[in-house]
């Protein structure tokens, strides 16, 4: 599974949230989730920005914190070919990259309009937070 950077920003700003748990369950290896070194650096990125880091109430320490540790339990993959155009937003484009690369069942956004049919053409699913631990359970 891949987590579009919504998803995390979500689970930095709402630790109860279905973003969150997923975040969680994947720290416990209850699923693998892929990562790609340019992904890793976006979510870095956003999460960083002042207004998510005022929403949290948290510091940018606190954001490198959750960037350490997904750096350290997620799967990290290589870029062997880039597939874009595939998606409707440029910059979902890395995210479908690391899915397709990671050999990801799925993508977990909140945004599935951007990503058209970009996931289904590889055979990936585009799933709500909600929608992915519904899945898992």
């Amino acid at each position: 599974m891949v987590l579009d950077t919504d998803v995390v920003v979500a689970a930095f700003r709402s630790p109860t949230g279905s973003s969150a748990e997923l975040l969680r369950m994947a720290a416990q290896r209850k699923f693998a989730m892929a990562i790609s070194a340019a992904l890793l650096l976006e979510y870095e990125a956003v999460i960083s920005r002042p207004e998510h880091l005022a929403a949290a109430n948290q510091t940018g320490d606190d954001a490198q914190v959750l960037i350490d540790a997904i750096a350290d339990f997620a799967d990290h993959v290589g870029i062997d070919y880039v597939w874009r155009p595939q998606t409707r937003d440029p910059g979902d484009e890395m995210v479908l990259e690391a899915a397709i690369n990671g050999g990801a069942d799925a993508v977990v956004t909140f945004n599935r309009r951007d990503f058209g049919e970009g996931p289904s053409r590889f055979g990936i699913g585009c799933w709500l937070p909600a929608e992915a631990l519904e899945k898992m359970r």
